[in-house]
């Protein structure tokens, strides 16, 4: 893709951690991102598509922005994020163009997963 492509479209997000082993372990072990540490407060992720980062530098603050992940198969996404330690805030739902839950990672961010399924 051309910088003119890239133009006006989320390029990178980054999350404040309290510890990056953990929460490694859970985005690693739940959808198999893969990580890059650059020192001892980063760790950068790539989850195919988007990068972003987990710092201990930044201070934890659930809310904000919803990252929405896709899944083919959302009942075992969501039995995933249990066995690693997420907390289900919204249970699997409808809406217009598919389903999708809501979760809490281990520092207590919100995220979503939805699938078309």
């Amino acid at each position: 893709m051309s910088q003119a492509d890239q133009d006006k479209r989320m390029d990178y997000i980054e999350f404040g951690s309290t510890d990056l082993d953990r929460v490694k372990a859970f985005y690693g072990g739940v959808f198999g991102w893969e990580f890059k540490d650059y020192g001892p407060t980063y760790a950068a992720f790539c989850d195919g598509r988007l990068n972003g980062g987990f710092t201990t530098e930044t201070p934890v603050k659930p809310g904000g922005p919803l990252v929405v992940t896709y899944a083919i198969d959302l009942e075992a996404t969501e039995a995933t994020v249990r066995e690693h330690g997420g907390t289900i805030v919204k249970e699997i739902f409808s809406f217009p163009g598919g389903r999708r839950f809501h979760f809490s990672d281990p520092d207590g961010h919100e995220l979503g997963v939805w699938s078309d399924g």
